[in-house]
């Protein structure tokens, strides 16, 4: 494969005469580059040439790279794409020398994130940045500046002040509520409560007395007056987290408090006024639910006024690296007193890119007990390869636990329970063995790559589920 910027006959005429010098087929693909010393550019052209070698010949395909050709940013991307995400063989050449097996001594811990944005993502900034107020703290102190997050937190940061209810959207693990902590920190109630509640936690007969408060001798056991989460919210910020786990019971009750903006508490027959802006949080596709009769449409559409989506950690590009510096940190600071975390740790460069490379089905909750569990169980100031791959092997995945214990009934579907739970051990396989089919499929005991290709293409699994991270 050729890649060349040259004008489209030349390009031609120097892969004809290529071509007639080997036996091997040469594949002409041109690449315009403005400046061949720009990094980013060198780098997305270079990535997009190995996918399409990787679409091509399929991904277990041997590569080899010539880095002798081009400007130094070129060999210094392909030298690190080869010891990164596209392991490759790397070959230099010299008229004096010949053809020689380039060796890089030293493993590579790199997550390459382009200095500049590609042009629809300075488009999609443009949009949501404009007008914004001054950065807030709360919300540079979410860690990461991918697009995806950066789309987010421009969106956090335009709905802020506005005293509008949100709702916030991602799957577990994902940051919600350190979203709707930063949302309140920057609104006009920032001086008020910031009251939360795991709605999935509530239990069943106690909602309504939670939510809303009751009085002395409302009911069996109410010995005393007690304030709701609504009341002790007032002049402040309710946080409703998992609020797609509420009956329709609850439901209507809430609605009914946002409506008119003042509660009632068990056992009383005097209504209170609410001064309460609501954040609400659901790692459910409520709009399905709305569809299934699983929650109220009035109520949805009352709380999506400001909707916020927040990405998953392997959609964040080039997040990774900087939250594992944060948590490595962290974990140095929490287990520093501990004898069995003695030390200072560090992580390898084998260890560090099997953390970039794992695709993180919990999140960054899931990366950060992750990281937790090294630091402390490490017997070795530098954590090995060996030492990420038995963690994350052998930790309790919150996803399996879901699928594994979710309530008989409800719109429980097994045969598509037994889809997520093939997608999570496929995904987690293709991972391991860095993308290579043979490999991922002996470590789920498949008898081979075509069937394994079948699974993949039966669960509607890419190929390479790291490939988004470069």
């Amino acid at each position: 494969m050729l890649l060349s910027n040259y004008a489209p006959d030349r390009s031609r005429a120097y892969a004809a005469w290529l071509g007639s010098l080997v036996r091997a087929t040469v594949h002409l693909r041109r690449e315009k580059l403005e400046d061949p010393t720009d990094y980013r550019t060198v780098h997305d052209a270079a990535a997009r040439a190995l996918d399409f070698s990787r679409d091509k010949f399929g991904p277990d395909a041997r590569l080899t790279i010539h880095i002798s050709p081009g400007t130094p940013a070129m060999q210094a991307i392909w030298v690190l794409l080869a010891k990164t995400h596209y392991p490759a063989e790397l070959v230099q050449s010299h008229q004096q020398t010949g053809i020689r097996n380039v060796d890089v001594p030293f493993d590579i811990a790199a997550e390459y994130v382009p200095a500049m944005l590609s042009g629809s993502d300075r488009k999609l900034e443009t949009l949501t940045t404009a007008d914004l107020p001054p950065a807030a703290p709360e919300f540079e102190r979410i860690i990461g500046r991918s697009p995806a997050l950066e789309a987010a937190r421009a969106r956090g940061r335009r709905v802020a002040p506005h005293d509008v209810t949100v709702l916030i959207e991602g799957e577990s693990g994902t940051g919600k509520e350190l979203f709707a902590r930063a949302i309140h920190a920057q609104s006009r109630r920032k001086r008020g409560p910031f009251e939360e509640v795991n709605c999935g936690a509530l239990p069943d007969g106690l909602v309504e007395s939670l939510l809303f408060g009751h009085e002395r001798g409302a009911f069996s056991g109410a010995d005393r007056a007690r304030a709701g989460h609504f009341e002790s919210a007032n002049s402040g910020t309710l946080f409703l987290d998992e609020i797609g786990e509420l009956p329709l019971s609850a439901q209507v009750k809430i609605l009914r408090a946002l409506q008119e903006r003042r509660v009632r508490r068990l056992g009383s027959d005097r209504s209170i006024d609410l001064d309460v802006r609501i954040v609400a949080a659901t790692n459910r596709d409520l709009r399905a639910d709305v569809r299934a009769g699983r929650f109220r449409e009035d109520l949805y559409y009352r709380l999506a006024t400001g909707v916020i989506h927040l990405p998953p950690l392997r959609d964040r590009q080039g997040d990774l690296t900087p939250l594992i510096e944060h948590f490595l940190a962290a974990a140095n600071r929490k287990f520093a007193d501990l004898p069995a975390a003695a030390g200072h740790k560090t992580l390898s460069a084998k260890a560090r890119n099997l953390l970039v490379q794992y695709p993180w089905p919990g999140n960054v909750r899931e990366l950060q007990a992750t990281i937790d569990r090294l630091v402390l169980w490490s017997a070795d100031p530098a954590i090995s390869d060996g030492d990420v791959r038995h963690e994350l092997l052998n930790a309790a995945s919150p996803e399996a636990d879901q699928l594994l214990n979710r309530p008989l009934g409800h719109g429980l579907n097994l045969p598509g329970l037994q889809a997520e739970l093939a997608r999570h051990y496929l995904r987690r396989a293709l991972a391991e063995a860095r993308g290579n089919k043979t490999q991922a499929a002996d470590l789920v005991g498949l008898p081979s790559y075509q069937t394994l290709t079948n699974w993949l293409r039966r669960y509607n699994v890419p190929p390479v589920p790291s490939k988004a991270a470069p």
